[in-house]
């Protein structure tokens, strides 16, 4: 189990839709495919043996296209659906085992969830959309309108508590859903397709917020998308899910330098390595070893802006180094170049270049 608060672990998690479901999990271990499920005996295969550990103020991202079984799975965090195998567990603590008593105070308590259709109550300003939660939870209307104002007004939208959702642009609607969300102070925030509704730009100011805000809060945050960019501009981790599988799991730099299948690399063939890969995937690694003036770099730098750095200093050799200045490798404008297109790994990696020489102990 993942250490802190509001750490989850998802395990052998199945789910099959129909009116007997339990009489088949055994079949659909033993591989009984969703299409076979579904023509011999009118299940609708969910999901299947699912296993996620997601770490205490980690953004899970949970991708998948249409019909992957993606929302089906977030509704397990909070039990909106229940599982017909399987394990949900939230600091410890199985979901699937509560009481109705205990689900409900946990529902209030350590979820809160951003919809896709945001969800909000029209016949409430936007203030009062914000408290209602906390109204659920039996806080005083005077500190709740306190927390809310705080939220609000962290979201960019102080002077609109008194507007209602139908004044309100879809960007703005889904600011107010936010910071509902966040007013409850919940260690876990589910957010199934928040931003999918939003137009482009608007859908990345959004995610721009919510970076800026977790990187303060850290909160375990699972989100939905069928977005790529958006899985590898947000997630800490990423998860592809088809046909209620998980086909591949890990960071964004697993999923685009390592593809588990072809199904992934079509999905990222088209992504911009510049942006996504980080300096210390393609670098050379030594233990110890300098560069003749080369300039650092730190770890974690994407290729676009380390690229821009290195033409910037006017050398071809960079030496990247950690958060304490220790040099971990290096890399060179060739080696950058050559990864906005190829995946690390490809080719040799390059130890000299021009003028500059490496000198580094194994």
């Amino acid at each position: 189990m993942a250490d802190g608060f509001g750490g989850i672990e998802i395990r052998n998690l199945y789910k099959i839709f129909g009116s007997n479901p339990a009489s088949h999990v055994e079949a659909v271990r033993n591989g009984l495919t969703k299409q076979e499920l579904n023509e011999k005996y009118g299940h609708v295969l969910g999901l299947r043996d699912i296993n996620i550990t997601i770490p205490s103020g980690c953004i899970q991202v949970i991708m998948g296209l249409s019909g992957s079984g993606k929302s089906t799975l977030i509704r397990h965090i909070n039990r909106l659906i229940d599982p017909t195998a399987g394990e949900v567990l939230v600091d410890g603590v199985d979901v699937v085992k509560m009481s109705p008593t205990e689900l409900r105070e946990f529902r209030r308590h350590q979820t809160a969830m951003v919809f896709q259709k945001f969800a909000l109550l029209p016949h409430r300003n936007v203030l009062d959309n914000t408290i209602y939660g906390l109204e659920v939870q039996g806080v005083a209307r005077n500190k709740s309108i306190d927390i809310a104002m705080r939220w609000l007004e962290r979201v960019g939208l102080k002077g609109f508590e008194q507007r209602y959702p139908n004044q309100l642009s879809g960007g703005m609607q889904q600011r107010v859903g936010l910071a509902r969300a966040l007013s409850n102070d919940a260690p876990v925030l589910l957010m199934d397709e928040a931003y999918s509704a939003l137009d482009p730009l608007i859908r990345t100011d959004m995610q721009t917020v919510l970076l800026d805000i977790q990187s303060e809060i850290k909160k375990t945050i699972v989100f939905i998308t069928h977005d790529l960019d958006e899985a590898l501009r947000l997630g800490d981790q990423i998860a592809i899910l088809r046909d209620g599988e998980v086909i591949q799991q890990g960071t964004s730099q697993d999923i685009v330098l390592r593809p588990a299948d072809a199904y992934i690399e079509s999905f990222v063939k088209e992504v911009n390595r510049g942006r996504v890969v980080h300096v210390e995937a393609i670098m050379t690694p030594v233990r110890s070893g300098v560069v003749a003036d080369a300039p650092p770099i730190p770890a974690g730098t994407n290729i676009e802006d380390a690229m821009r750095l290195l033409s910037m200093s006017g050398h071809e050799v960079a030496t990247v180094v950690g958060t304490k200045a220790e040099p971990l490798g290096i890399i060179t404008f060739r080696q950058l170049a050559g990864a906005m297109v190829n995946a690390p790994g490809s080719g040799p990696a390059e130890t000299s270049h021009g003028d500059h020489v490496v000198r580094a102990q194994a």
